[in-house]
């Protein structure tokens, strides 16, 4: 277990055991707390991951707040839900679903992820799996110190990484290689996100749903190479800028070395890129607003389901 997850677990395990009425008597005083600075800004997010905007029914699938447990369900997840979901009556409803998920469920329903085209106002997004997705490291080593390639490390069954793969592992440019679990034997090419940190350039490809690793790139000092997303989660991936907070991929990676060559000789737009994107993943690290964006989320959906 990563040492981070144990604070994490004992922290949760001994909220599950608050009696969760005195988290319903801080909410107001949580939501009261909010700027007017902050407010127009927290508005935009909490309309973005609802999207929602007229009322709906909710049918019998629906689960009641106070009937949520942790049997049966990733602890990881169940653990974030409650986060919010323990500061509301325990008779209001809704649907859920806890996984990795691409598609949009046919009726309102809270979840980590959804396709960022299309009409995708049923998936109500909110802050979930998060030791595993919004896992950051410090980062010390300047761009300039990095090592002058592209690193790639990741189970590679999905197509689009298989074809990095298969493209570029001989090339001289790019380290990547397989970290999958192939009949019960993992790979033995892992590497750590320190290791990966000392490379100028670090590739996310999206897996079962976003790219787990995005966050902790866009936080470092290397610079991020990726395909356009197709899913986005809690990150507001749909709202990253292509070549502002990383740099554009083909979705075929055929211009991949030219990116390397490109950005190995043009240092100062590199880390312009660098720049925009610690920028970026600042809005996702003050505490008490995000928790007040996931309680107005969740809000919000009470509210339009009419209870």
């Amino acid at each position: 277990m990563h040492s981070e997850k144990i604070p994490f677990y004992t922290t949760n395990i001994i909220k599950d055991l608050i009696p969760r009425v005195l988290f319903r008597r801080s909410i107001h005083r949580l939501l009261d707390n909010v700027s007017e600075f902050q407010r127009d800004y927290i508005d935009y997010r909490v309309n973005y991951y609802n999207k929602l905007s007229s009322p709906f029914i909710l049918d019998e699938s629906a689960v009641e707040c106070g009937r949520l447990t942790v049997r049966g369900h990733p602890s990881s997840y169940y653990y974030d839900l409650m986060e919010s979901a323990r500061y509301f009556d325990p008779y209001l409803r809704f649907n859920y679903f806890l996984g990795d998920i691409r598609h949009v469920p046919d009726k309102p329903t809270l979840l980590k992820t959804r396709p960022i085209a299309g009409d995708n106002q049923n998936s109500v997004l909110l802050k979930l799996n998060k030791i595993r997705h919004f896992r950051l490291f410090n980062d010390r080593i300047p761009f300039e110190q990095k090592r002058n390639m592209a690193v790639f490390r990741g189970a590679c069954y999905q197509p689009a990484r298989k074809q990095l793969l298969d493209n570029y592992q001989h090339s001289p440019l790019v380290d990547v290689a397989d970290t999958g679990r192939y009949d019960g034997v993992k790979r033995k090419n892992l590497m750590c996100e320190t290791e990966q940190m000392k490379y100028k350039f670090i590739i996310s490809i999206e897996g079962n749903d976003v790219a787990t690793n995005l966050k902790w790139i866009m936080h470092s000092n290397s610079l991020c190479f990726m395909r356009k997303p197709k899913v986005e989660s809690w990150f507001l991936e749909g709202t990253l800028v292509p070549d502002f907070h990383y740099v554009l991929l083909k979705d075929d990676f055929s211009d991949l070395e030219e990116k390397i060559e490109y950005y190995s000789h043009h240092i100062d737009e590199a880390k312009m890129i660098i720049n925009n994107a610690n920028h970026y993943v600042a809005q996702f690290l003050d505490d008490v607003q995000e928790r007040v964006i996931s309680l107005l989320v969740m809000k919000k959906y009470f509210a339009l389901s009419g209870q």
